[in-house]
């Protein structure tokens, strides 16, 4: 068959293309940002790409046309496929027909951690030889691939809330009919597309609601917005993680909890049923990244993992590239790349890596680039974000939607606003001294003012 995928250089498009590859379909695609890594990726699959969207993409005649949810009405392609009725479908409903509905699906959702703890459930599985399947968000370093098919019954999926196709606005992870469920965490976000809190829990429960009376729901207890949630209804088994402070919890005979050895959380003892199962000793730091792992051993634990096996596997887990990603050491300046550009997932990336380097000058950099960040739904919290940080330099990027120099007006740390990114890259590396951790954040390519930064402390 001839699959033909718009909008295909996307991490969720990308590795739709590599499964339907692997798969035998003969695969192409198009879009307007045909670059590496992704181009690269897919051309060495054999895949042929298209810059564009020009109508003559589609000679010869594709058998199914997949529509990325970046595609909208007025797009050429778009036009094109409805006025000649050609048949299409969205990204997770192409992925549900042709492999889920005969997998058992182990979903990764919530508003933090979807692609770590994706990646964790698959290397534990992989560690334990059931040779999963798996498609996530980002490179997971232990494969060095987004996505494949696999030789098991089971698939390890990043469950993403956003919408899956202009003609299907519910969220992508509805398709994917889980028998395991993570939910890690819940906050409004995304608000291009969700009005308020409770559209964005009406998609959770309406997922919740796939899950079969035999599946699994794992959460935290201590997330009001996840308990919320569940009290609407669920009708599955359902296990939880406790609190850090709570390590033994009589009335959560089903909890998994953790205690804390270091308290960067790079070990820490993991508990079940109330009783100590085992120690994770690992690469990763930060409180969210150790709640990641007990998500993931619970997972794994459903699909037969045994839990010292579970634990043992996370201790050669890498982490997926651009989750505190060391990007260069130059005169013991370390330099990190790291995805958080939400106010809690700035603050959890800020606190576990303060906990590591204790004393130690921390120089954050952030992009305020997501949509929902541009739209200043969180101005009112950004500020209290980075209060970890010695210092903080943001890119003010043109489209803001409101005012930056208001908010940081009331931040304790030091914040400087730049209009480019040169600005950034000179100041930070005149001033960077030996021992600091510049901590750059970011949600999408940041002008590569990562290696910027790397040349400039290079040649000072």
């Amino acid at each position: 068959m001839h699959v033909h995928i718009l909008g295909i250089c996307g991490s969720f498009m990308g590795g739709i293309a590599a499964i339907a590859k692997s798969l035998g379909h003969h695969v192409t695609g198009s879009d307007t940002n045909v670059y590496p890594p992704m181009s690269t990726q897919l051309e060495s699959l054999g895949i042929d790409l298209t810059q564009g969207f020009d109508t003559k993409q589609f000679s010869p005649t594709p058998d199914i046309v997949v529509i990325g949810n970046a595609m909208s009405r007025g797009n050429p392609a778009v036009e094109y496929v409805l006025d000649r009725n050609l048949p299409y479908t969205s990204g997770p409903q192409w992925l549900l027909d042709n492999l889920l509905k005969d997998r058992w699906v182990i979903a990764a959702s919530g508003t933090h951690g979807k692609t770590t703890t994706s990646s964790m459930i698959a290397w534990i599985l992989e560690s334990t030889g059931l040779n999963p399947g798996f498609l996530i968000g980002g490179v997971p370093e232990n494969f060095g691939v987004s996505a494949r098919v696999g030789v098991s019954p089971f698939f390890v999926i990043e469950a993403d809330e956003y919408d899956s196709a202009f003609f299907d606005k519910r969220s992508k992870f509805i398709h994917y009919r889980p028998r395991t469920l993570v939910i890690n965490n819940l906050e409004f976000d995304h608000a291009d597309i969700f009005d308020d809190l409770a559209a964005i829990k009406k998609q959770f429960h309406h997922v919740i609601r796939t899950v079969p009376s035999t599946g699994l729901v794992i959460y935290p207890e201590h997330d009001e917005n996840v308990n919320d949630l569940i009290q609407q209804g669920c009708w599955s088994d359902i296990q939880t993680l406790g609190s850090l402070s709570n390590a033994i919890c009589e009335k959560q005979q089903n909890a998994w909890h953790v205690s804390l050895i270091e308290a960067d959380g790079s070990k820490f003892d993991v508990l079940h049923h109330g009783k100590l199962v085992g120690c994770v000793e690992w690469k990763l730091i930060g409180e969210h990244n150790v709640n990641n792992a007990v998500m993931a051993i619970a997972a794994a634990h459903n699909a037969g993992v045994q839990i010292a096996d579970a634990i043992a596997a996370l201790a050669s887990f890498e982490n997926v590239k651009r989750r505190m990603e060391t990007k260069g050491i130059v005169n013991n300046i370390i330099v990190y790349d790291d995805f958080a550009h939400h106010p809690t997932a700035i603050q959890t990336t800020l606190d576990g890596l303060r906990k590591k380097v204790g004393n130690a000058r921390i120089i954050a950099i952030l992009e305020p680039r997501s949509n929902t960040m541009k739209m200043g739904v969180h101005k009112y919290t950004l500020a209290q974000s980075w209060q970890l940080a010695d210092e903080v330099h943001i890119f003010e990027p043109p489209n803001l939607d409101w005012s930056l120099s208001e908010m940081v007006a009331n931040s304790e740390v030091n914040v400087h606003l730049y209009q480019n990114t040169k600005a950034i890259v000179d100041t930070v590396s005149a001033s960077a001294k030996s021992g600091d951790h510049i901590l750059i954040m970011s949600n999408g390519g940041f002008n590569g003012i990562h290696d910027e930064i790397l040349a400039a402390l290079r040649k000072n």
